[in-house]
């Protein structure tokens, strides 16, 4: 029966339908969002990133001051035009990949210490815009630049160009090089892959605070094993070479040096190897193979690096002068060393801030020789200033706040800074602090001075038209948490809603946050399908401690797939219109790779998948992410086996539909293609998707869109509704 028009029925069949196309025209509800933080020493100023509308796809750079926004420089202005029509050289693609990067433009940027000069590419031309007036004037280059950076006086900008390390005065002066590839496959101020992708470090070379040298990352792939990701839709155009570490192969070498701007250059003597208080196991690599933070602050350059069996973590001070470095802190794990972001911080004092153990397996920090309290899970460090030091951090899973401790006023203790529930994160400089707020009432973005609100930088991210309707669930005796949505239209005693699973369940991200935010309006629009959609984070998933996130060591199947069907359970037992036989998942990347051991696994339990990019053989994955769950695969070839897919293929009875972009250079789509090969092999019928042009992350309008649609249909076809 047609709903009448005009009806509330009618118009939620309308904004259903329309819900699609919106979310790919927004780019997942990205569009429109401030980001990219930056406030100036004094608290006077805040620059960011953002576009002008919740449907605007090009970044625009913007300034917060006094108040009132003001916009900087618009790619799309007539002077600029031409320059941001194209996303630069290729090291710029790449770290456009990496960070997951949806929009063009003014994407990125560097200021001065002042925060006075800001530098930006444009299709690989630089610009300059200062904050006090003026419109953007572009510099002279020697090449196509990646990663301009002012020095702290705002004298000179650094970028790099052909893997060489250039220098060039603000007024536009020609500067010089000071690193130039001493190697075919040599890089100077670029990370590696595995930094940006596995271990969180964007970076690639840091300003001296004087303005007179840098601490610089040299980078030499010529070890590492190449991969050539094609699209097969466009066959003349030639592969696209990324040196990719997978597991249980050679990385890049990654070493620092010292390099005046007057061209004197002084090698960092890094540690070979960790010592003998490393922990041993069945198999151990003592090698220091990864530069894993780097900075440069007024006591000198601050550098950590970890083991490459990643069990020990050593932060060391480095001699400017002679490069030397001297170990200040060490940390060592059974299992692994995590790496929090944002440490290690060196106090004005002298004293770090490192990851500690505060108390039971809580997960926390040392600030200065002071724990965290025991029970406040700490995610991030998110800066310092004026004796303060800033972190996030939560005792209950779903939310995250951002939190302070004052070193020079300790006896005020840990002070809470954001207040409604929500996940919470920060900017500081000064007496300012930029608080960036997602609650399930929406995102907000508000501007506190001595921690009272003076202002708001909007953010015009266009509201879902499927409205959230999560139910909050703690579920079984682990309490899981979990969220359920059911169709808005349903009552309780209806009838059976065939029920779809939804998680993440991997390790570095949860789901089940009291948000409201992409994922959450998509769960909510398979429910309006009529679909009760459940999701849950398990063991594996962060903020619950170190021993539940280490619980897939060695096994990264067993118990997240337990957790997930403990949970399906429960909920069942608590909503009897759950109809358990006819369950279904889907998922992209990890969830993706659950998804379709689920049906392997445990086909009495599901009924029916949907794996989007699944790591399917775990052997194809990178270095350090994979190693720090299931080792060497030399050594441990039983466990890369058993948490691989292609060995179970012959165990599939259910319908499975495999996803893949044909341009992903995370997940390869070698993954899903060996998989099919060994389905198609053992004589098991599935269905395969391959989206020319994708990444991994599917940011096309027409595929976003449509790819919905294409997995409803699957579903509604596979579990009969």
């Amino acid at each position: 029966m047609t709903p009448p028009p005009g009806s509330p029925a009618d118009a939620l069949a309308t904004a259903t339908e329309r819900f699609p196309v919106q979310f790919a025209r927004t780019r997942r509800f990205s569009l429109g969002v401030p980001r990219h933080f930056t406030v100036s020493p004094d608290g006077e100023r805040v620059l960011f990133v953002r576009g002008t509308s919740g449907t605007d796809p090009v970044s625009r750079l913007w300034l917060y001051e006094n108040g009132a926004e003001r916009m900087l420089a618009d790619p799309l202005a007539p002077d600029l035009t031409d320059e941001g029509q194209d996303e630069g050289p290729p090291a710029e693609r790449a770290r456009r990949e990496r960070a997951r990067e949806t929009s063009s433009g003014v994407v990125s940027y560097a200021a001065d210490g002042s925060a006075r000069l800001v530098a930006f590419a444009l299709g690989g031309t630089l610009w300059v815009v200062r904050t006090d007036g003026g419109a953007p004037r572009r510099i002279a280059t020697a090449g196509p630049v990646v990663d301009p950076r002012p020095s702290p006086d705002g004298s000179l900008i650094a970028y790099v160009s052909g893997g060489a390390l250039h220098t060039v005065r603000a007024d536009g002066t020609p500067g010089r090089t000071l690193a130039w590839p001493d190697g075919e496959h040599v890089t100077y101020g670029l990370s590696d892959y595995v930094s940006q992708e596995s271990i969180g470090r964007s970076r690639g070379y840091w300003w001296s605070p004087r303005g007179d040298a840098l601490l610089v990352a040299r980078v030499d792939t010529a070890g590492v094993r190449r991969r050539y990701i094609s699209d097969p839709a466009d066959p003349e155009r030639p592969p696209r070479v990324v040196p990719y570490p997978a597991a249980g192969t050679p990385n890049a070498k990654v070493s620092l040096h010292l390099v005046r701007v007057s061209g004197e250059r002084t090698d960092v003597r890094l540690p070979a190897a960790a010592g003998e208080d490393h922990p041993e196991g069945t198999w151990t690599d003592r090698t220091f193979e990864y530069v894993v933070s780097a900075d440069w602050d007024s006591r000198g350059p601050l550098v950590s690096v970890q083991t490459r069996d990643q069990r020990s973590v050593h932060v060391l001070e480095v001699d400017e002068r002679s490069g030397a470095t001297r170990t200040v802190s060490r940390a060592h794990d059974p299992a692994w060393v995590a790496l929090r972001p944002g440490t290690p911080l060196r106090l004005a004092s002298g004293a770090l801030t490192v990851a500690a153990r505060p108390g039971g397996d809580t997960q926390g920090l040392d600030i200065g020789g002071t724990p965290t309290p025991p029970g406040l899970e700490v995610r991030e460090v998110v800066g310092a200033s004026g004796g303060r030091v800033y972190f996030t951090a939560g005792d209950e899973p779903t939310e995250t706040h951002v939190w302070s401790y004052a070193t020079d006023a300790p006896g005020e203790g840990f002070v809470r800074v954001s207040g409604a529930p929500g996940v919470h994160t920060a900017s500081v400089g000064g007496p300012a602090v930029v608080l960036e707020s997602r609650t399930p009432d929406g995102h907000g973005v508000t501007v506190l001075r001595n921690g009272v609100p003076v202002g708001r930088i909007a953010v015009l991210a266009e509201e879902p038209l499927v409205a959230p309707r999560p139910l909050a669930l703690s579920l079984g005796g682990r309490e899981l948490r979990s969220r359920l949505y059911l169709p808005s239209w349903h009552r309780p005693g209806d009838g059976p809603l065939p029920v779809l699973l939804s998680p993440y369940a991997g390790h570095g991200m949860q789901v089940v946050l009291k948000v409201r935010t992409w994922w959450v309006a998509v769960a909510q629009w398979f429910a309006e399908q009529g679909f009760a959609v459940l999701v849950t984070d398990g063991r594996g998933t962060p903020g619950r401690g170190e021993a539940w996130e280490k619980a897939v060591h060695g096994d990264r199947l067993t118990v997240v797939l337990e957790d997930q069907i403990d949970a399906l359970r429960a909920a069942a037992a608590l909503h009897p219109d759950l109809d358990l036989t006819r369950v279904a998942m889907r998922g992209w990347s990890f969830s993706g790779y659950l998804a379709a051991a689920a049906v392997l696994r445990h086909p009495e339990v599901f009924h029916a998948a949907i794996a989007g990019a699944p790591p399917a053989d775990r052997r194809l994955y990178d270095t350090h992410w994979e190693e720090r769950f299931l080792g060497h695969p030399d050594v441990f070839a039983r466990d890369y086996t058993r948490n691989s897919l292609l060995a179970e293929a012959g165990a599939l009875t259910r319908p499975l539909m495999l996803v893949h972009g044909l341009a992903d250079d995370n997940v390869a789509v070698a993954h899903t293609l060996r998989f099919s090969a060994a389905l198609l092999a053992a004589g098991r019928p599935h269905t395969v998707l391959p989206l020319s042009g994708a990444g991994h992350l599917v940011s096309r309008e027409e595929t976003a869109s449509n790819l919905l649609l294409l997995e409803r249909d699957f579903l509604r076809k596979s579990l009969g509704l």
